[in-house]
């Protein structure tokens, strides 16, 4: 709930007229208490989960052949079946471990200083923080995810995520209760260095949960944000992890290369990647044309 009783109070405290952003959100949340602001990641993480995959999944049930040439495993098409357990598996994880996880976690998010009230936070100090929070994320994850590729952490808790081995949006928070409560830590550990504003982790947490979608789509466009992001994995760099396995030792990462490539759980993907592009160069030089379609769909699984 906010300090301010008016605009006008609001005003006087900052010493400046509000910014119409601000205004917007007075209005908003001035009568709203707290948990109350924190409480909305848990519908905004609900409605991403299921709007964001759904596009490129019901395109690919109805066969849309446009699509075939982005996908990176073009021979393996889930059931509609298929699909709707997988959201039923993850839709009864959120209602029963990230949905009270989020609603006992507000104590914690208090204790480290994110805050509700006015000003709002410039753009700048937003993108500074999402930065520091994708950083750090992507450490952490990094070293999780790989003390969870062990023979014990593999069997009892991981292996459930690899079920999918060619994997689509709404297998990104497909997973084992354990492991949707050890890979959540390091969201959190970010916003409790560097405190924010509630309405950037919002943002964070939405950009988080549509990164992994991404990640896990199955599919890498032109217009994909490795081509835009530097060291940004994307879907072929995490697509390899999953067809590879669970016997998988590379490609740990959960956003950026960075990990991967300075500890050298990258070069099988890599080696594969410069093996086939030798190929396809070569078959290319040999005057044979375009690329024969196997090779093609083979570099895109690799």
């Amino acid at each position: 709930m906010l300090p301010f009783q008016s605009l006008e109070d609001a005003e006087m405290a900052i010493g400046r007229p509000l910014s119409h952003a601000e205004v917007l959100w007075f209005n908003y949340s001035a009568k709203m208490s707290d948990p109350l602001l924190y409480f909305h990641n848990i519908l905004f993480l609900f409605l991403i989960f299921t709007l964001v995959p759904l596009p490129l999944v019901l395109l690919d049930l109805m066969g849309f052949k446009a699509l075939d040439k982005y996908k990176l495993q073009p021979k393996v098409r889930l059931t509609f079946n298929g699909i709707l357990k997988c959201y039923k598996d993850v839709a009864f994880m959120f209602f029963t471990v990230v949905g009270p996880l989020q609603l006992s976690s507000y104590p914690i998010v208090k204790m480290v200083g994110v805050r509700t009230g006015l000003p709002l936070p410039s753009m700048w100090e937003i993108l500074a923080q999402l930065v520091v929070y994708f950083l750090i994320e992507d450490y952490g994850n990094y070293w999780m995810h790989r003390a969870l590729h062990g023979k014990w952490g593999y069997e009892k808790i991981h292996r459930v995520h690899h079920e999918f081995t060619a994997p689509i949006g709404f297998a990104a928070p497909y997973a084992h209760w354990a492991e949707v409560l050890i890979l959540g830590i390091p969201s959190f550990v970010g916003p409790a260095l560097v405190p924010c504003h509630m309405v950037t982790l919002w943002l964070w947490i939405a950009l988080r949960q549509i990164e992994a979608i991404d990640t896990h789509s199955g599919y890498e466009f032109p217009w994909s944000l490795t081509k835009f992001i530097p060291f940004y994995g994307g879907a072929e760099h995490h697509d390899y992890h999953h067809f590879v396995g669970g016997q998988s030792q590379s490609n740990f990462a959960s956003v950026f290369t960075y990990c991967d490539y300075i500890y050298g759980t990258d070069k099988g993907y890599r080696f594969q990647k410069e093996h086939l592009s030798k190929m396809r160069r070569r078959w290319i030089a040999e005057g044979n044309g375009e690329v024969p379609q196997k090779m093609a769909q083979d570099q895109k699984l690799q």
